[in-house]
């Protein structure tokens, strides 16, 4: 896993570049978290490959659980993806929600998550 760091008001924020994936269970969640944390980063952007498809079937309560992980140790994250072709009403309100928040943010586009956490 390599990270591309940018510096967005003051706050270190890092955008994983990885061809694989980084979250696929809430053990490794709360490893990538303590890292990120460790680093000293206050932001990190991912993009949706790299999280486990199960991450996103609410109903395995595995993004709440690594997500209430994030809100712990304060570092926002934002997950860049094509959400847009979602057809479960409960993760477009789910998203929906996160976004209108502070910490949690699903963004289109790797400069749209930036741009997020200038706010």
């Amino acid at each position: 896993m390599n990270i591309i760091e940018h510096l967005v008001n003051q706050k270190r924020v890092a955008v994983i570049a990885s061809d694989s994936l980084v979250i696929h269970d809430v053990e490794s969640g709360t490893d990538f978290i303590g890292e990120i944390y460790y680093l000293g980063y206050e932001g990190v952007i991912l993009k949706r490959e790299h999280l486990v498809a199960e991450f996103f079937d609410l109903k395995t309560k595995l993004a709440g659980e690594i997500l209430q992980k994030f809100s712990n140790y304060r570092v926002k994250l934002a997950i860049v993806g094509n959400w847009e072709l979602i057809t479960s009403n409960s993760l477009q309100d789910f998203i929906r929600e996160s976004n209108s928040g502070r910490l949690i943010y699903f963004a289109s586009s790797t400069d749209d998550a930036l741009e997020n956490f200038r706010l």
